[in-house]
C-alpha cells in the first residue's frame, strides 16, 4: 500500500533572488516503509536561510538540491507506519525531509519528540538545530566569557534571538542586536531584554554600533556578513572573537560583496574569526537541552515563531524569510 503526497520541488536554479518559478508543486506516490524506515505525515516544517545555498550547483559543505526533486529541511510529523523497532505509529518524530506531506524516513535519521514537553515548533527552533547553533556558536566557537560585550546581527531571527538571551543569561556585560525594522528593534529591547538594538536601515551599521557599544565589543555573532562584519571588526576589542554562522546579505548577490574592507585589523587586534556548522557540535546536544529547555519552560528564554499555513505556501514563506519578513523562527504548518 502507498499514499499520495504533495511535495515542493526545485524547478530551476535561481540566478540571484529566487522567484515563484524556482519552485514546482507536484504529486507523488510514497510507498510503505521497509525495514528500518518510517512513513511520516508531516505536521510542521522549517524554512531557513541555508536552503538558499543548496539551490545553487556549487561546491559547499552540503550537497545541492537536485532540479526536479523535492526540497529538504527540518520537519516534525506523525508516524503513520513503522518498520523500525522502538518507534510506533502515532509517535512524533523530528527529521530532515520537509517540503512534502508524507515522507519515507530512515529511522536512524529521525528522533522522537514529546509534544507534552514543548510545542512542536520548539523542536524546529529554540530546542532544535536553531537553538543548538546559537548555543555552540556562542559558547564554543566564540568562547563567550561572563562580562563580554556581545553584538548579534539579524538578532530578531531564529538563531539571533537565542544568542542574545543566552548571552544575557550567561552574564554578558551588554548585548547589542541589529534588526530590519522598528518593530523588531522594540521586540529585542522590550521582550528579549537586549541592552541596545538598532535598525540597520536608520544609518550606517558602523555608526549605529559605535553609539550602541562605545566601549567596543568582545564577541560578534555574525548572521549577515557584509557591512555588519566590517562594522564589527572596527568596533572589536583586542582579542575579540567572531563566530561566522551565516552571511545572508550575500546569498542572493550576483556580484561579490566588497565588504569587509578592514580585514587587516584582525592582526593588530588579534581577533579570532571562525566559521561554524551545527553538525560539528552534535556532542553538545544533551548539554544544550539540559540547560536551555528549563529556561524556555519558565520563560527566561523567549522565542517567537512566524507560522504560514499550507504546504502550497511554503515557497512564499521561504521568500518572505529571505526578505527579512516574519519574526523569529519561520515555519509552515502542513497538516
Amino acid at each position: 500500500m502507498s499514499v499520495q503526497s504533495t511535495e515542493i520541488r526545485l524547478a530551476a536554479r535561481p540566478h540571484g533572488w529566487p522567484t515563484a518559478d524556482t519552485f514546482a508543486v507536484a504529486r507523488t506516490e510514497v510507498p510503505d516503509p521497509g525495514p528500518g524506515q518510517l512513513l511520516v505525515r508531516n505536521l510542521l516544517m522549517s524554512v531557513d536561510p541555508y536552503m538558499r545555498g543548496r539551490m545553487d550547483d556549487r561546491p559547499s559543505y552540503i550537497a545541492p538540491f537536485e532540479v526536479g526533486e523535492a526540497l529538504q529541511g527540518g520537519a516534525v510529523g506523525e508516524v503513520v507506519a513503522s518498520g523500525a523497532e522502538g518507534i510506533k505509529p502515532g509517535d512524533i518524530v523530528l527529521h530532515g525531509l520537509g517540503w512534502r506531506e508524507y515522507a519515507l524516513v530512515n529511522a536512524r535519521a529521525a528522533a522522537k519528540v514529546d509534544p507534552a514537553v514543548a510545542p512542536l515548533g520548539a523542536y524546529l527552533g529554540v530546542l532544535g538545530m536553531t537553538g543548538l547553533t546559537a548555543y555552540a556558536g556562542l559558547l564554543r566557537t566564540a568562547e563567550f566569557r561572563p562580562g563580554d560585550v556581545v553584538f548579534v546581527s539579524s538578532a530578531a531571527g531564529a538563531v539571533g534571538q537565542v544568542v542574545g538571551q543566552l548571552a544575557k543569561h550567561r552574564g554578558a556585560a551588554k548585548v547589542v542586536g541589529s534588526a530590519g525594522s522598528a518593530a523588531k528593534v522594540a521586540f529585542l529591547r522590550d521582550e528579549l531584554g537586549f541592552d541596545e538594538a538598532f535598525d540597520y536601515h536608520d544609518g550606517t551599521v558602523r555608526e549605529q554600533l559605535k553609539r550602541a557599544a562605545p566601549e567596543g565589543i568582545d564577541v560578534y555573532f555574525d548572521n549577515v556578513g557584509g557591512d555588519h562584519l566590517e562594522a564589527a571588526i572596527s568596533r572589536m576589542n583586542v582579542h575579540g572573537r567572531i563566530t561566522v554562522c551565516g552571511m545572508i546579505s550575500s546569498y542572493n548577490a550576483t556580484e561579490p560583496d566588497p565588504a569587509p574592507r578592514n580585514l587587516s585589523m584582525l592582526i593588530g587586534k588579534r581577533i579570532t574569526m571562525r566559521g561554524m556548522l551545527v553538525d560539528d557540535h552534535r556532542d553538545l546536544r544533551e548539554t544544550f537541552v539540559a540547560e536551555v529547555a528549563p529556561l524556555v519552560a519558565d520563560g527566561r528564554i523567549k522565542h517567537r515563531e512566524t507560522v504560514v499555513e499550507g504546504l502550497e505556501n511554503a515557497p512564499e514563506a521561504f521568500l518572505a524569510m529571505l526578505r527579512g519578513g516574519g519574526l523569529g523562527k519561520n515555519l509552515v504548518r502542513i497538516a
